[in-house]
């Protein structure tokens, strides 16, 4: 590791999670979601259910990290405290793996409940609409891990002037 002749530490950014790669983690999810049914129902004879669990297992995690949110930006905006290095690259690096995972378990959802539209059988519209709340949940933990991404952002020299 090269140190700067000043004796400065080396400084750097990290760029906020990219709506690309929500994207892609969005529609690897999707098509995923939507291959799913006829894969099982081929390899098992019989689809995946969707029960209550799931969603409301996704909306825990929504609210927690909605809380963690909330009180990191209160820390940060409100009190002018600094969080840990370390506790701060913590709930930075839960942030940005929950976007993303919560990406790819929308699409995931949205696509399965995609592929049932239009099927006419016994728990069909129970799949269709377990799989919409589920994938709501997904968006749901989406906004609040970009909502403690966000802060997490500290004020800079530059900021403040």
């Amino acid at each position: 590791m090269s140190a700067d002749p000043s004796g400065e530490p080396p400084g750097g950014r990290l760029r906020p999670t990219s709506a690309g790669a929500l994207t892609v983690w969005g529609l690897i999810g999707l098509v995923g979601g939507w291959v799913l049914h006829p894969l099982a129902e081929r390899m098992r004879d019989t689809a995946p259910i969707v029960t209550w669990a799931q969603p409301l297992a996704l909306v825990l995690v929504a609210a927690i990290l909605g809380a963690t949110a909330f009180l990191t930006w209160r820390t940060i905006h409100v009190h002018d405290q600094r969080l840990e290095p370390q506790q701060a690259v913590n709930r930075l690096v839960l942030a940005r793996a929950c976007a993303l995972v919560g990406a790819l378990v929308a699409g995931g959802y949205l696509g399965y409940a995609l592929s049932w539209v239009g099927v006419d059988t016994e728990l069909g519209s129970q799949r269709v609409w377990r799989s919409v709340v589920a994938g709501l949940a997904g968006i749901a933990i989406v906004i609040t891990s970009l909502l403690l991404e966000r802060a997490c952002r500290v004020k800079t020299d530059e900021n403040e002037s």
